[in-house]
């Protein structure tokens, strides 16, 4: 697994979409793929709540080559839609057409009753359908207003900005965002120090 753990980068766009597109983080200055094997794309389906098969489909690595393929027509679709480019549908509709799910009642220890939707996850699309389609309803209902980028000039990572004040700058406050402040803050005393 690559030095930023998968589970480290399902929550911070808030989406699952972008979510996806973080796992190719800068870290030390280069990108790094988290999804190296089809194992982290199982993973990763089940930390960002898609449901996920115990064994990756056969052959091995398809699961792994299929997901890194659909996250780079999901970047470049979003950043057309976010530029108001055109957006070439041909992969994402073909992946779409893999995926036939179906409802299925639960009931849960305390009585209540939910529905979930449940895919087959017989081929790499299969599994992936979902995510496909949750890129289709963010590229359709999605505002692109709130869809961005982190600030820092360094990171490369997207995020949906669902704050109140809709004024998120920053992936993570923690990284980012505290870095940036910090750097400001300096700036600021170096220039009073003149």
């Amino acid at each position: 697994m690559a030095t930023t753990e998968i589970s480290d980068l399902t929550q911070i766009a808030d989406h699952p979409v972008l979510n996806l597109l973080n796992t190719v983080p800068m870290v030390d200055g280069a990108l790094v793929d988290s999804l190296q094997a089809d194992a982290d794309v199982l993973a990763w389906l089940s930390h960002a709540g898609f449901r996920s098969i115990a064994k990756p489909p056969a052959p091995r690595n398809s699961l792994l080559q299929a997901a890194r393929h659909l996250r780079e027509q999901i970047r470049t679709a979003i950043e057309d839609r976010e530029a108001g480019n055109p957006i070439n549908r041909s992969v994402l509709n073909r992946m779409l057409s893999q995926g036939s799910s179906h409802a299925q009642l639960i009931e849960h220890p305390d009585g209540t009753f939910t529905t979930e939707r449940i895919w087959p996850g017989n081929t790499p699309q299969q599994l992936l359908a979902p995510v496909a389609e949750a890129a289709a309803d963010l590229l359709a209902h999605g505002d692109f207003n709130l869809i961005r980028r982190c600030e820092d000039t360094s990171c490369v990572l997207w995020f949906y900005d669902r704050t109140k004040s809709h004024q998120r700058r920053w992936c993570s406050m923690a990284s980012c965002g505290n870095r940036n402040k910090v750097a400001a803050f300096r700036k600021r005393q170096q220039s009073e120090a003149l």
